[in-house]
């Protein structure tokens, strides 16, 4: 039975997946359950893992394991993947080019771009130091939870612009 990810603890696993894309409200449902009957059957070696799924801000896949139970293995980390991949082809979205950076603007309202146009609105002024920035690199629960979202000067980002 998957978990809800509040459910789990904060040193557990994560993989994030950004779409390219804001995804529409059907599709985050779509994505959402789909996610979720996954982690629902997801094994290790023969092994149930403790694990959830969830869809933030109609834009970001995050599938998480409590590695405290069972860790996750090579071929389950594949499966994944290859699920992930599976599902991006079916809604048409790309969930794995890594040289897409999502912000917020001064609006609030969250943007996906291109690594070239993410340097030229940083160049325009546009993208300024303490633009909020997402950080899909993260590794464990709890870091999604305090530094998924941080200004642009404290991540990794700053060093693309």
């Amino acid at each position: 039975m998957p978990k809800s990810l509040d459910a789990l603890a904060p040193e557990s696993r994560i993989w994030i997946y950004g779409a390219e894309r804001a995804l529409t409200k059907e599709e985050t449902k779509l994505v959402r359950e789909r996610a979720q009957e996954f982690v629902a059957q997801w094994v290790s070696h023969a092994r149930d893992l403790t694990a959830g799924a969830d869809v933030m801000h109609n834009r970001f896949l995050v599938l998480a394991v409590d590695e405290t139970q069972a860790e996750a293995s090579g071929c389950s980390i594949d499966g994944s993947v290859n699920f992930v991949k599976s599902l991006g082809a079916e809604i048409g979205v790309d969930f794995f080019n890594r040289m897409r950076f999502s912000y917020r603007d001064d609006a609030g309202k969250i943007h996906t771009v291109g690594r070239e146009e993410f340097k030229l609105l940083y160049s325009q002024g546009l993208l300024k130091n303490d633009s909020i920035v997402f950080d899909p690199l993260v590794k464990e629960l709890g870091e999604l939870r305090q530094i998924f979202e941080r200004p642009l000067e404290d991540s990794w980002h700053s060093r693309m612009v």
